[in-house]
């Protein structure tokens, strides 16, 4: 065989190269936007762009011109990283369907792939299999970031969600008040509102006799349509009062917890217990989840300035479309 029948055409090696400095993109700019600390709306306020149009391109589902690269690049202050990213190929906008491409993804990578599965099959030694094996999850890793979680994760501001100053300055809950910070449009739907007994574990936690009467309120939170997370509130009836304060569906300015300081008790410290688990059946319902997807339980208390606590809120949250953000002091 003839070792020009072992070359790839010219036009075939530029065109995988192209698809491959392509396919870097997305991952490129979400990371330095990540890095630089910016919601996808501050970005877009940044370039002049539309804060959709964006996610498109970190998604992979629109290709950037060397125009937009530029004005990203003096935005992130990345030195010109994203035009280096871009060719002159200009991209046929009625073919970029998700599935058109991954697989042109792919085979910008089939080499690549190819040559990895040969190492597969002829690793000699279990340290070689364990290095293939990570080469190969991080390209399942990839496809799974690019192409089934469509949208960024939503990030749980830690604390700083439940800032005083920001609920009065903005009027909104602190997941209202979250996601629209992260260029997202929220909504809540209430479920449900009601007393029963307090669960042990609430009672514990609330600090008041077992089975004493709470006020419970179940919530579904959705980020752009997409449910997020439910969320089960309780409040000892000796804190809510015979009022409707905190019983009402809707709560008004500043929702549950301007309602909570009207009562006297403001927020000046939370607990925050977090774990991992698979969903209940009617969890995984209500937040529309695929099989084996975790959710991430947070329960969360509320002390007021006496370091008493007096509200307590059970979470449930897509484990695939959050992420939890804490900064705290150290103590020493």
């Amino acid at each position: 065989m003839s070792r020009s029948r072992l070359r790839p055409a010219p036009h075939r090696v530029e065109a995988e190269r192209d698809g491959q400095r392509r396919c870097r993109f997305p991952g490129r700019l979400r990371n330095l936007r990540c890095d630089r600390g910016l919601s996808l709306r501050e970005l877009a306020r940044r370039v002049h762009y539309s804060h959709s149009y964006l996610w498109d391109l970190e998604t992979g589902h629109k290709q950037p011109t060397r125009d937009v690269a530029s004005a990203l690049d003096t935005a992130l202050s990345a030195d010109g990283a994203l035009v280096e990213l871009i060719t002159d190929h200009e991209p046929d906008e009625d073919d970029q369907s998700p599935l058109t491409v991954a697989l042109g993804l792919l085979e910008a990578h089939r080499h690549d792939l190819e040559a990895m599965a040969r190492s597969a099959w002829s690793a000699s030694s279990g340290l070689d299999a364990r290095r293939v094996a990570g080469r190969w999850a991080h390209v399942a890793t990839w496809l799974y970031e690019s192409f089934v979680r469509s949208r960024p994760p939503l990030i749980r501001l830690g604390a700083s969600r439940y800032s005083r100053r920001m609920r009065q300055e903005s009027g909104e809950s602190p997941f209202r008040m979250e996601v629209l910070r992260q260029g997202r449009t929220p909504r809540t739907e209430c479920r449900s509102v009601g007393k029963q007994p307090a669960p042990a574990d609430i009672a514990e936690r609330l600090m008041i006799g077992p089975g004493e009467p709470v006020i419970r309120r179940e919530n579904l939170y959705y980020a752009d349509d997409e449910p997020i997370q439910i969320g089960i509130t309780y409040i000892p009836v000796s804190i809510a009062g015979p009022s409707s304060m905190v019983s009402a569906r809707a709560l008004g300015h500043g929702s549950l917890y301007s309602r909570l300081e009207d009562l006297g008790y403001p927020v000046v410290r939370i607990r925050e217990c977090v774990l991992a688990r698979l969903p209940k059946p009617d969890e995984a319902t209500s937040l529309k989840m695929s099989p084996g997807v975790p959710v991430l339980e947070v329960l969360h208390t509320s002390f007021d300035g006496d370091g008493r606590p007096f509200e307590v809120t059970r979470f449930a949250m897509r484990a695939d479309l959050t992420v939890i953000n804490y900064e705290m002091p150290v103590e020493d």
